[in-house]
């Protein structure tokens, strides 16, 4: 039976009733401090009942032994055997006890009972090990219904050889034992009452205390100017909380270095967008003069049309890094065949190549072979494979009696587990004092006469850093005249 709209509203409402939505560090730590001290209270007193019962028994089982010494000195030879001459005196002392009701039980070798209780139980046989001469041994047992505590001698016949023993037995009923013990547990508990609340409240102004650093840091934290990412002082902290604050301040730092570095790619944009629009803008102003002839309107209108497609590809350069900066593309990584992206790109750059009158060129595996699978976004790594071909283009001097050469290699590696990608060309090639810089945004090597918007490797470096790559750039022919340049891309096959 399917619920109505109704039903799972009230459930959901009962369910976030019930649901903490936050934990609480002060309320974690206040409850594993309290627990465990709540739950051994009760073991602790459990402990205390048991050593005060032991401690209770110790006196009264040194009387119970004295007494039964006393009684085995009444112990006298008869010629019928064994007699128990103790005067009523003795045994009335012996029960004189307003608390507790005291038995005691004489029994000759032969088991006969030679005086007192005859139904005190005597004890269990086989006895091991053996009882020895003038030993004594204590016990719990029960007579008439009521728990008593007896004490046994063994004490020798004088007068006989070998000498047997006689039985001397005293129990004591375990009223004053209780009585001891209760008073122990009061006096050691009954303080317990008033400490233990005493330390509650003792370990919550503890807490309270110890969690104020953490009260101050976000009072400094929330008294900052938005503008203001300067480091926290990680030295007015606990020794606890300075990792989570070096974290911060590692992310403060790096969030710096991004506004910053946005800061400076906005400005570089602007200043990239604003000379071919000032072109159209003077050539859109040249056009509309008075007088101009045919000739010259057809002039500003190639210049308007030649500062647009520079501006276009500005912008779409500027959309694709943004794209790769983003990082969102990386949430929809597949199973990509680099041989496959990369033939598609070499033949989307065909016709500008022949335009260009440059040799382009694949060498590689094909789609599908072993080892050119790998995991990514393939619309990133196209782009990544575009950018390098296109840059290798622009910058290598072609014409049709001396056509530039530009190759493109993928070479896998199964047993590195490493996939590279070349793109090659025959250009000037990149100086090495230059190889580092070409990477920035916007930043082109001097003296060359070559338009481009200074994206496409930037482009690059952002798509293969996503990709756990590396990006780095030779000489094609060191020593040579042209050197030509290299640029290696390297995949890590074995990616997480």
């Amino acid at each position: 039976m399917s619920l109505s709209e109704e039903d799972r509203e009230e459930r959901r409402w009962r369910f976030k009733l019930f649901q903490r939505e936050q934990r609480s560090l002060f309320g974690e730590i206040l409850d594993w401090m309290l627990t465990p001290l709540l739950l051994l209270w009760p073991l602790t007193l459990a402990l205390t009942w048991w050593v005060a019962q032991d401690i209770a028994d110790r006196p009264y089982d040194r009387a119970l032994v004295l007494h039964a010494h006393e009684l085995a000195q009444w112990i006298q030879p008869d010629p019928a055997g064994l007699r128990f001459g103790a005067p009523d005196a003795v045994t009335d002392a012996l029960r004189a006890d307003d608390t507790d009701l005291v038995y005691y039980q004489i029994l000759a070798p032969d088991g006969r009972v030679l005086g007192g209780e005859p139904d005190l139980p005597t004890v269990a046989e086989p006895l091991h090990p053996a009882p020895l001469p003038g030993e004594v041994r204590l016990r719990d047992d029960l007579l008439r219904g009521l728990d008593v505590r007896v004490a046994t001698l063994w004490t020798p016949v004088p007068g006989a050889d070998p000498m047997p023993l006689a039985q001397i037995q005293v129990a004591e009923t375990r009223k004053k034992r209780k009585l001891l013990a209760t008073e122990i547990i009061k006096g050691v508990m009954l303080p317990q009452f008033i400490t233990l609340p005493i330390a509650v409240l003792l370990v919550w102004m503890a807490l309270v205390r110890g969690i104020k650093p953490l009260s101050r840091l976000e009072e400094r934290i929330r008294a900052r100017k938005p503008d203001d990412l300067s480091p926290l002082d990680d030295k007015a902290v606990p020794l606890e909380v300075a990792p989570l604050v070096q974290s911060v301040n590692d992310l403060l730092t790096r969030l710096t270095e991004s506004v910053a570095t946005q800061k400076r790619f906005l400005a570089d944009a602007a200043h990239q967008l604003k000379t071919p629009l000032a072109g159209l803008r003077m050539q859109a102003d040249l056009a509309r003069r008075e007088g101009a002839s045919t000739e010259e309107l057809k002039q500003s209108l190639e210049h308007i049309g030649r500062a647009s497609v520079r501006a276009t590809h500005t912008v779409n350069q500027l959309l694709a890094l943004a794209r790769a900066e983003s990082g969102s593309t990386a949430l929809t990584r597949q199973s990509c065949d680099l041989a496959a992206l990369t033939i598609d790109a070499v033949r989307e750059a065909v016709p500008t190549a022949l335009e260009r009158h440059i040799d382009l060129g694949y060498e590689g595996p094909q789609p599908g072979e072993p080892g050119v699978q790998l995991l990514g976004n393939p619309t990133l790594l196209r782009e990544l494979v575009s950018n390098l071909v296109d840059n290798a283009m622009r910058y290598t001097p072609s014409s049709a009696e001396q056509p530039g050469i530009v190759t493109v290699r993928l070479l896998p590696d199964p047993f590195g587990q490493v996939l590279v990608l070349q793109v090659e060309d025959n250009g000037p090639g990149v100086p090495e004092t230059e190889r580092a810089r070409i990477f920035e945004p916007f930043y082109r090597v001097l003296g060359t006469q070559t338009d481009g918007s200074g994206l496409g490797l930037p482009i690059v470096r952002e798509i293969a850093r996503q990709h756990r790559a590396t990006v780095e750039v030779e000489a094609a022919r060191p020593g040579q005249k042209p050197p030509g340049a290299r640029f290696i891309v390297r995949f890590a096959l074995a990616q997480g």
